[in-house]
C-alpha cells in the first residue's frame, strides 16, 4: 500500500509517498480504509526532528474511512462501518486505529478527520478543570479548531464560555456559542465587565503571554489549564497539558458524536487537499496562520 514516511528529518520536502506493508489489526484495534486525515502541529513538530525518534516513519495522527478489519475484543463496530479516531501514521491508505467512534450520519470523512485531536484535547482540559453546568469557563484563544470544539463542548455540559479572540474573530466566536472579548490588552477588563466576579475556570490556547491575568481573573492557578505557554504556566505555577505520557479524554470520540447528532456542534475545515499535497498541508500548519483545519483526502 501506499503511505507517506521521510527518511530523514527536516522540512516537508522530506516526506515522500512510498510503498509499505499493511498494518494488520491487532488486539482492540480496528483497521479502515483511510479517506481522509488531519494535518495537526505534532506531525510538523516530528517530521522536523524537534522531538527526536527512530527513522524512517510516517506521519499523520487522526483519520476516518471504513473499517475492513476488526482485532479481537472490539465490540459495537464491524466492517463497512465508517469511523474516525486517532492513529498513528495516518497518512496512508489503510491505518490502525486504537481509540475510535463511529462517525455520525450528518458527517462526511473530511468533516470526521478534522475532530479527534481538537475534540480530545477540549475535553482534556475540560476535564483536568471540572467543568460541568452553571461555571463561567474563560478560554484565551478560542478562534482556532482547539478552541471552537472547546467552547461547543462546554457549552454542552451547560457551562458559560467567554472566549478571546482577535477583533476580526468576534463574530466567529459568537456563532459557536462564546461571549467574545479581545485579547491582549485589556482582556481582564472586558472579561470583568461580563463577569464582574471573575470566572470559575480558564483555558490559556495562546502563546502571548496572558497565564497571569488568567489566573487573576480564575482565583488562582489551580483553576487555570494550560496548551500552549509551557514556560508561563511554569512560571505561573499553572497546569500544562500537552497530551503526551498522561490520561488522554477519549471518550471525548463518543461524545462529540452526540453533540454532532443533537445539531450542537460542528468544526470548520479551512484547507482540504490531496494526500499527494501533503507538504503544502504541513507548511499550512506550520505557518501558524492556517485559517481553521486542514485535511487531506484518500483516494
Amino acid at each position: 500500500m501506499k503511505a507517506v514516511q521521510y527518511a530523514t528529518f527536516g522540512g516537508p520536502e522530506v516526506l515522500e509517498l512510498v510503498d509499505v506493508p499493511e498494518p494488520q489489526a491487532g488486539p482492540s484495534q480496528v483497521r479502515i480504509a483511510v479517506h481522509a486525515v488531519g494535518v495537526n502541529p505534532i506531525d510538523w513538530k516530528l517530521r522536523s526532528g524537534a522531538m527526536g525518534g527512530e527513522l524512517p516513519r510516517g506521519t499523520g495522527v487522526e483519520a476516518a474511512g471504513v473499517v475492513d478489519e476488526v482485532g479481537d475484543g472490539v465490540t459495537g463496530v464491524a466492517i463497512g462501518d465508517r469511523v474516525f479516531g486517532a492513529a498513528a501514521n495516518a497518512a496512508a491508505e489503510r491505518a490502525l486505529l486504537s481509540q475510535f467512534a463511529v462517525m455520525p450520519p450528518e458527517l462526511d470523512f473530511t468533516a470526521a478527520a478534522a475532530l479527534p485531536v481538537a475534540v480530545e484535547t477540549a475535553t482534556r482540559c475540560l476535564d483536568l478543570l471540572g467543568v460541568s453546568a452553571g461555571q463561567t469557563l474563560l478560554i484565551n484563544g478560542a478562534s482556532g479548531a482547539v478552541g471552537l470544539a472547546t467552547v461547543q463542548c462546554a457549552r454542552g455540559r451547560g457551562a458559560r464560555v467567554i472566549g478571546s479572540g482577535s477583533p476580526t474573530s468576534q463574530d466567529r466566536l459568537r456563532s459557536f456559542g462564546a461571549e467574545p472579548v479581545v485579547y491582549g490588552a485589556g482582556l481582564a477588563d472586558q472579561v470583568s465587565e461580563l463577569a464582574p466576579d471573575g470566572v470559575d475556570v480558564a483555558i490559556d490556547m495562546a502563546l502571548g503571554g496572558g497565564i497571569a491575568t488568567l489566573v487573576q481573573l480564575a482565583g488562582g492557578a489551580d483553576n487555570v489549564v494550560a496548551i500552549a505557554d509551557f514556560q508561563g504556566a511554569q512560571e505561573h505555577g499553572v497546569r500544562f497539558t500537552g497530551g503526551g505520557g498522561e490520561d488522554r479524554s477519549w471518550h471525548a470520540l463518543h461524545d462529540v458524536a452526540a453533540l454532532i447528532e443533537q445539531g450542537q456542534f460542528t468544526l470548520p475545515v479551512a484547507h482540504v487537499l490531496p494526500l499527494s499535497q501533503i507538504a503544502e498541508a504541513q507548511r499550512l500548519s506550520e505557518s501558524g496562520h492556517p485559517g481553521g483545519k486542514i485535511v487531506l483526502t484518500v483516494d
